[in-house]
């Protein structure tokens, strides 16, 4: 009988690093809509490792397990990067079901001049999260008339 790989994913994904990471797979999921779709736990009990998948992404949730490794929550809330998703439709919808699970909106769902339409979330232990959704394809000359920016390479 076949084995289903377990690996099987995209090629990148993104490791998030949690005080409590237990907490943030349910809320992940009731906020944002993530599925998870593996957990590993060491004889205690204690989570040691955990992925989660969004569409055909995933991302890795996981402990602050050495010193070098930190939430935002244990940083200050800074952060050093933000994982962006993009959704196929209903932005407007995903902001709410976010903000009603309790993320902090700390930019409403607004369109750009490049096509997207995106928000930006604050998740409870300070993670930034963007979400967009493309409304339009845009040229890059298109792009460049509209922000008055000059841009090498353009989406192919």
């Amino acid at each position: 009988m076949p084995v289903d790989d377990p690996f099987k994913h995209a090629v990148l994904g993104s490791g998030v690093f949690y005080q409590d990471p237990r907490a943030a797979l349910a809320w992940l999921q009731a906020a944002f809509g993530f599925e998870p779709s593996m957990m590993v736990s060491d004889a205690d009990g204690r989570l040691v490792h955990a992925e989660m998948r969004f569409g055909d992404g995933y991302i890795i949730v996981d402990s602050e397990w050495a010193a070098h490794i930190a939430s935002p929550a244990s940083v200050g809330g800074k952060n050093t990067q933000s994982v962006y998703i993009r959704l196929k439709d209903d932005i407007d919808v995903h902001c709410e079901k976010a903000r009603a699970a309790g993320a902090e909106i700390v930019e409403e769902p607004a369109d750009h001049f490049y096509g997207e339409r995106q928000y930006r979330a604050r998740d409870p232990e300070g993670h930034i999260w963007t979400f967009t959704q493309t409304l339009r394809v845009v040229s890059r000359e298109e792009a460049e008339r509209l922000s008055g920016l000059r841009i090498e390479g353009w989406h192919r």
